[in-house]
């Protein structure tokens, strides 16, 4: 169970680049439900814990562990139902819902160069879109739906992570823009929803990182809108205004967003 004193989070696509990033800037601020398929956060968990050299027979404190390390393939059936309950089991609650594992799959071709487009249409949209949804139902009808007055104390809300390319075009990525159109749509829907009882919803929505973007900013952005109580938007992550048709910059820091 939490302390109370950290918020919780559950972040998806722990294993990636932006996942990872996050672990390791803020595993000292939040409990984290980690979620990753392959490789693990390079953070204490309950996987991996520093051993004193000085002590080396002191006991793991396993329990204490900030970072919470499940593994899944959240595209399978139940997966995100077990994932839900293995964190409000571990935890008691979830504060902050990150949604950002991702399928990411260019076709520099076109889409009518073969069926590649076609085939990776579902998984795209099975990851991007459908995982996040089900993430932000489950929670509200196992957690947050009947907790209003909890919801507002607690500031909870959710970061969906999408990308400049669902609001630009981009050569060979139109199955992956039109994913992050639908998240970035998702994302407002939720948040017109969930104000009733008190969860707020928005979306950042990055350039190229670490390319163009230092990811630790990228992170930095999921942090600064879980503290705002901003809510129904889609934030720029190192772009400009025009490149960002129909969405906002990250206001808090405006020279850096």
């Amino acid at each position: 169970m939490s302390t109370g004193e950290r918020r919780v989070c559950l972040l998806t696509g722990a294993s990636g680049t932006l996942g990872d990033a996050f672990c390791r800037a803020y595993y000292q601020d939040y409990d984290i439900v980690a979620v990753c398929r392959t490789r693990t956060p390079d953070t204490p968990s309950q996987l991996k814990w520093y051993v004193d050299p000085l002590a080396p027979k002191t006991p793991v404190p396993d329990n204490e562990s900030r970072v919470f390390v499940v593994r899944a393939d959240l595209t399978q059936p139940g997966e995100v139902e077990r994932v839900v309950d293995l964190a409000l089991a571990r935890f008691g609650q979830v504060d902050l819902l990150v949604n950002n594992a991702a399928q990411v799959r260019l076709h520099p071709r076109g889409i009518v160069d073969g069926d590649a487009a076609l085939e990776q249409f579902d998984p795209h949209f099975a990851l991007n879109v459908s995982v996040p949804l089900r993430f932000s139902a489950r929670l509200a009808q196992r957690s947050w739906l009947h907790a209003g007055d909890e919801n507002r104390s607690r500031n909870r809300n959710i970061v969906n992570v999408s990308s400049i390319s669902g609001s630009e075009v981009y050569p060979g990525q139109t199955v992956y823009s039109a994913s992050k159109a639908a998240l970035d749509h998702l994302t407002r829907g939720i948040a017109a929803e969930f104000a009733e009882f008190g969860v707020r919803a928005n979306a950042i929505a990055p350039n190229s990182f670490p390319a163009l973007v230092p990811t630790e900013r990228v992170a930095q952005a999921i942090a600064e809108l879980d503290a705002s109580s901003l809510s129904g938007g889609v934030f720029g992550v190192g772009v400009e205004p025009e490149e960002l048709a129909g969405s906002r910059r990250v206001g808090l820091d405006a020279e850096s967003y």
